[in-house]
């Protein structure tokens, strides 16, 4: 028989087969009273003897196994090693166990194998040698076992069991992983390999002192215990030992557990409990019923109560009498488990004053995340409070003063005759709250308004201040009468000389001609003008793109469009637009349907600009500076005349001769004197000094009378005093003195005269 596992042998003799009479019937007696299966084979293998437990335990009648090989009885894949063996064991005959560290197994004659134990006994007869094999069934052990080895795996710890002289006999899977060795390379070797070798030496003799007081007790009580792993670094451990008495004498079951992450824990614990006590913000604990259960240093000079004057009081002590309401509130969101977090109250000291605090509170939990309590963090932001109450007044004074400067250098547009406006400027909501945003309205007159309005990027008194020089400088270029891209043109040499490099400068220009119904327009990279046409929506006023003022070197560009009457322009700055969380084209396209309502509706001015606000800008908080300026176009005059003449002297007669039928046909002969006066000095001017061909435009009013000439030469008439003894230079003085309003403005095609009379 053969096998690999060890397994205990038991030894046995019996009297040599062939003694005569009552002796062979007593080595008969004894063979059927063994407790084990007796199997008695000769030196040829060949079975000669067997009893009672041999047929029982291998199924066989004795009838069926006598004169048969032994090889009957064991299993097939051991036959060809057991012929060796048992030839081998005739040259070695002892008492001994077959097999030694090997598992054996039997067959029955159903076929089943079972685990045996064997013990080999020589019997030296007259026939020759005879071997006595004594046949154990250990099946029940062997489940034994495996239920142990199972139990001995299935344990979470690493489990290490030695005997009485340190040798490792048997270790499980988590001993493989905690330590880094197979298996193999722990059996049968020192317990100590496992133990650093600083401590090997105090290890044995604690092992053989307990083999003198074995009990179940962790091992190394008070000290810290270390494995090694194989490759040579340790780790803390805790130790169970347990004494396990067998049949083959003391063995000591050591189940180890690496502790190291509770270790990092503890020392994690330990400093987190110094960082709380040395913290310099007062830390409390308290039931969830409000009783205090922890109280530090910083507590201590905070409140000025000592731990023990507090701890188990009610947290309601450190809060003014009208504030314990306060504290029912915060007690009740920790039992939701809710954290509060830099919630600021007073609470008071032991002598009565009062403190600005900031408190951050956060449930305490069970394993189970039961909430059992709360834990409080105070700070004490007096000093804060005062310094932020001293800056949010110096806030305000600085904020009023920059936002008056603003205002003083944006200037108060005047109102203007037959053209309705409405115009809103929100200052931004952070910083001192200035920015670079302006716009102005220019009367130009002969029915003619200018629109201005501009951003200088960035915001604060830089922004402020060159937005106030190119208000300035705008409204007096607009004055002379100069074009859109003239303007521009002029506007930009004006930002190059300010050398401002961080500002970016957009701007728009538009002249609004209420007789012709056209507005012309320039803009330097700012944002586009709606128009508002009642009956049709809203849409983008066509305008060239130009660069930004300031880039230097650019050919500004403009183009003139009818507009219905009626209809409202929107100028508009960035901020209106541009606000945090949201794209600029999703905001242009909510304005454009704003627009589009307020239309339909027709509000009036000031409440449409009122509600674009309020649907743009629904926040009162971080946006920039926003300037809105709705402008309506006046309505059309109530009659116009145009003629075209040359320019020789006898246009002059001409140009009264029209002047006065038109009057006349109009119902205002009572102006006709001086008009026909003031014409003759301008046209005779124009016949002069001008390229033909002169074109005469009047245009009535309920207010006034408009009378434009224009000519095809560039050159702009200047009133001057005239010597005595000249006969021409009192025209323009003429015309200054008699007409309500006068001017000159260039054109493309040469210059434009006019001049105005109340009516």
């Amino acid at each position: 028989m053969d096998g690999r596992s060890i397994v205990s042998c038991r030894c046995g003799a019996g009297e040599p087969a062939g003694a005569p009479g009552a002796a062979e019937e007593r080595f008969r007696g004894l063979l059927e009273a063994a407790p084990d299966a007796m199997v008695i084979v000769d030196d040829a293998g060949i079975i000669r003897l067997v009893n009672a437990q041999t047929e029982a335990l291998f199924g066989y009648q004795r009838e069926e196994l006598l004169g048969h090989p032994v090889e009957l009885l064991v299993p097939g894949r051991f036959r060809g090693h057991h012929t060796h063996h048992r030839n081998g064991y005739a040259h070695n005959q002892q008492v001994r166990p077959m097999g030694a560290g090997l598992d054996l197994y039997g067959l029955r004659k159903d076929g089943t194998e079972f685990p045996v134990e064997i013990s080999l006994s020589p019997l030296e007869t007259t026939d020759g040698l005879l071997v006595s094999a004594a046949v154990r069934d250990v099946s029940e052990r062997k489940a034994a076992e495996e239920r142990f080895r199972g139990l001995l795996e299935a344990a979470p710890d690493a489990m290490v069991i030695v005997d009485d002289a340190g040798i490792i006999r048997l270790v499980n899977a988590q001993t493989e992983a905690l330590f880094g060795y197979q298996r193999e390379e722990l059996l049968g070797h020192p317990v100590e390999l496992l133990v650093p070798g600083r401590f090997r030496g105090h290890h044995t003799h604690h092992r053989n002192g307990y083999a003198h007081n074995q009990q179940v007790r962790p091992m190394g009580a008070g000290l810290e215990l270390y494995g090694l792993r194989k490759d040579g670094t340790e780790f803390p451990v805790e130790i169970s030992l347990s004494p396990l008495e067998t049949a083959d004498g003391l063995l000591v079951s050591a189940a180890v557990r690496d502790v190291s992450e509770r270790k990092a824990a503890e020392e994690r614990i330990n400093e987190l409990a110094a960082l709380v006590e040395s913290s310099q913000d007062a830390i409390l604990a308290k039931t969830l019923d409000g009783h205090i259960t922890y109280w530090n240093a910083a507590a201590q000079r905070l409140y000025g109560f000592a731990a023990s004057e507090v701890l188990g009081r009610h947290v309601s002590l450190l809060a003014p009498p009208d504030r314990e309401d306060e504290i029912s509130a915060l007690l009740e969101r920790l039992r939701e488990g809710e954290k509060v977090e830099h919630f600021e109250t007073l609470r008071v000291t032991r002598s009565g004053a009062l403190l600005d605090v900031d408190v951050t509170l956060w449930p305490t939990r069970a394993r189970s995340g039961e909430v059992i309590g709360a834990c409080a963090i105070v700070r004490d932001i007096s000093d804060r409070k005062r310094a932020e109450a001293e800056l949010t007044e110096l806030y305000e004074q600085q904020r009023h003063i920059a936002l008056t400067l603003q205002r003083s250098l944006m200037g108060t547009p005047p109102a203007i005759p037959g053209l309705a406006t409405a115009s809103r400027y929100r200052p931004a909501t952070t910083g001192a709250g200035v920015g670079g945003d302006w716009f102005d309205l220019v009367p130009l007159g002969a029915g003619r308004v200018g629109v201005l309005i501009g951003d200088v990027m960035g915001r604060g008194l830089e922004a402020a201040a060159v937005m106030g020089q190119l208000r300035s400088a705008a409204h007096a270029l607009a004055k002379t009468g100069l074009q859109p891209r003239q303007l521009m043109q002029a506007l930009d040499t004006v930002v190059a000389d300010l050398d401002v490099p961080d500002q970016l400068v957009t701007c728009c220009y538009l002249i609004i001609a209420a007789d012709a119904g056209e507005v012309t327009i320039c803009s330097a990279g700012h944002l586009p003008v709606l128009v508002a046409v009642p009956g049709q929506g809203t849409q983008t006023l066509d305008a060239p793109v130009n660069a930004p003022l300031g880039v230097g070197g650019m050919i500004y560009e403009q183009c003139s469009t009818s507009i219905p009457r009626g209809s409202t322009l929107v100028l508009y700055t960035d901020g209106l637009i541009e606000t945090p969380g949201s794209d600029i084209e999703d905001q242009l396209s909510k304005l454009v349907a704003t627009l589009d309502e307020l239309v339909t509706v027709d509000p009036g001015l000031e409440a449409s600009a009122d509600h674009v606000l309020k649907t743009l800008l629904p926040d009162a908080d971080g946006h920039d500076d926003v300037t809105l300026l709705l402008t309506q176009l006046p309505a059309a005059p109530l009659a116009t005349a145009v003629t075209d003449l040359a320019a020789a002297p006898e246009s002059v007669s001409a140009g009264r001769d029209f002047l006065a039928k038109t009057l006349s046909s109009w119902g205002y002969a009572e102006a006709m004197d001086n008009a026909r006066l003031l014409l003759s000095e301008v046209l005779t001017n124009a016949v002069q000094h001008g390229q033909g061909p002169i074109g005469v435009h009047l245009c009535r009013t309920d207010a006034d009378l408009t009378v434009e000439i224009s000519d095809h030469s560039p050159a702009l008439p200047q009133p001057r005093q005239a010597g005595e003894d000249e006969e021409s230079g009192r025209g323009l003085l003429l015309v200054r003195a008699l007409a309500d309003d006068w001017g000159v403005r260039p054109t493309d095609a040469g210059k434009t005269t006019w001049f105005s009379l109340k009516m």
